[in-house]
């Protein structure tokens, strides 16, 4: 005699339906913000006594938003600056900070940089850009 099931003692599996108004239920595709910003290092592995550069873009409607002020706060692991800088954006959007790195930063340890972009009635805090010294 064999082990296991023969084909008449197999049990019928249960049917699923999905009803037609499933794709109704969903949550909406969110919308795109009006306002967005970025920022990032030109090096995300620098010496510990290098100079980077950090960008940052604001966009309207995916444009890019010209005479907007930025500021840049860098975390140190030490404490924080605010870098002296004050760039107005360009045509396109961009603006870029100078940080030189001075040691400030231990090696192997992330910091993070913080840009805010200003204009009357707008502030916006960009994802902010990163980098680790090695």
């Amino acid at each position: 005699m064999a082990c296991g099931a023969t084909p008449d003692q197999v049990a019928p599996q249960q049917t699923v339906t999905v009803s037609s108004g499933f794709q109704s239920q969903a949550s909406p595709i969110p919308t795109i913000p009006t306002y967005l910003c970025g920022a990032w290092s030109s090096n995300n592995a620098p010496g510990p006594n290098s100079t980077i550069i950090i960008f940052a873009r604001i966009t309207k409607d995916l444009a890019g938003v010209s005479g907007a002020t930025a500021t840049a706060v860098v975390h140190f692991q030490g404490g924080d600056q605010t870098l002296d800088q004050h760039p107005a954006s360009d045509k396109g959007g961009y603006v870029s900070f100078t940080l030189a790195l001075q040691g400030r930063q231990p090696v192997k340890i992330p910091a993070t940089v913080v840009v805010t972009f200003g204009f009357p009635g707008v502030t916006l805090n960009c994802t902010p850009a990163f980098f680790t010294p090695m």
